[in-house]
């Protein structure tokens, strides 16, 4: 193994490690997740902006994962619709609360979303934590406090309030994302390479999700998992969960 192979490797398992023993708020927030899936509720998830989108698609339509999960994949931060676009819009205040419309989010009392932005920071992040609070949804942040805590106020990445996504959702998960994004130094090269940010984000959220998935059986609850569709009999195991969510889960 190459050095800055290594580098990445022990910067990753040094990251996951934190994630998975220093989250105190995990077991709460995945208690949250069962109890709206116990009420016959979605859980809304939503990466907010480029490469964060990745942690919606992560947990929609999964092997292994739970079926209720509505997936908010937005076109306008899509990056197969443009990068620069992505950033774009990403830092539009005022456009969450549309997409949330488009999406029925928040329609019954106590609903669940989870916002998964790596640097939890631009306007379309904040914005979907302040929507969710006005409509009495219960909010789950996936992001790290490395950007947010060292990135100044009024920088065009932030929104114009200057607030944090992990000080203002209810419950907070730590991705302890590397300030930068990418950690791997290569002599000669200024910038660093190897980015974190998404395995950093689909981590925790399966971390989350799995241990809502052992309170669900806790609580007397099979949950609802999806088995792979490529394995011999996954179609007939999964039919079922298609019928029960298919006009529910828009992306479905």
């Amino acid at each position: 193994m190459r050095k800055e192979q290594q580098q990445y490797y022990n910067t990753v398992v040094g990251v996951f490690d934190r994630i998975a023993n220093e989250n105190p708020q995990m077991e709460d927030a995945a208690r949250a997740i069962a109890q709206s899936i116990s009420r016959g509720q979605l859980i809304h998830v939503i990466g907010t902006g480029g490469h964060s989108n990745m942690a919606a698609e992560e947990v929609l339509w999964r092997a292994g994962g739970l079926a209720p999960m509505n997936a908010i994949l937005d076109a306008g931060t899509n990056l197969i619709h443009g990068a620069k676009r992505s950033n774009i819009i990403e830092r539009l205040e005022g456009y969450t609360p549309k997409v949330f419309d488009a999406y029925h989010v928040g329609e019954t009392p106590g609903e669940v979303i989870i916002i998964a932005n790596a640097y939890g920071i631009n306007s379309m992040t904040i914005d979907a934590v302040l929507e969710a609070r006005k409509r009495g949804m219960t909010t789950i942040a996936i992001t790290s406090t490395g950007f947010a805590d060292n990135v100044p106020k009024g920088v065009p990445a932030r929104h114009p309030s200057g607030m944090n996504l992990y000080q203002e959702a209810d419950f907070f998960i730590n991705t302890f994302m590397p300030y930068g994004d990418a950690v791997v130094d290569i002599d000669g090269i200024e910038q660093k390479t190897a980015p974190t940010s998404t395995l950093c984000n689909t981590f925790a959220i399966n971390m989350l999700l799995l241990t809502a998935v052992a309170i669900l059986k806790e609580m007397g609850i099979d949950p609802p998992l999806w088995t792979s569709a490529n394995l011999p009999d996954g179609d007939r195991k999964n039919k079922a969960l298609e019928e029960m969510y298919s006009s529910r889960v828009r992306h479905l």
